[in-house]
């Protein structure tokens, strides 16, 4: 089993169960906190698609684009948890 046979059969259908579940935990989420905590991961996970993709078609540009997606997830969650700060500040 070479590399892009593990890609294929093994990460992806992986990566896509963990899209699943997660979105139903965005869904659910009880409190936005949760919300809050699912799609950065929903980010994490679609950065290791674009990586995965990036390593299957061997072009290393996908990587740019998943770089550009790290950093505006950090910067949202950076900004929500500002938001829910000063909203339970307020309280």
């Amino acid at each position: 089993m070479n590399l892009h046979n593990y890609l294929l059969y093994f990460i992806l259908p992986v990566l896509s169960l963990a899209t699943i579940l997660v979105f139903i935990r965005f869904i659910k989420g009880p409190n936005i906190g949760d919300r809050i905590i699912s799609l950065d991961l929903m980010v994490t996970i679609g950065i290791g698609a674009i990586a995965v993709y990036s390593m299957l078609t061997g072009q290393s540009t996908f990587l740019d684009i998943a770089m550009v997606v790290a950093l505006i997830g950090f910067l949202s969650t950076v900004a929500f948890s500002y938001y829910l700060q000063k909203r339970n500040n307020n309280d």
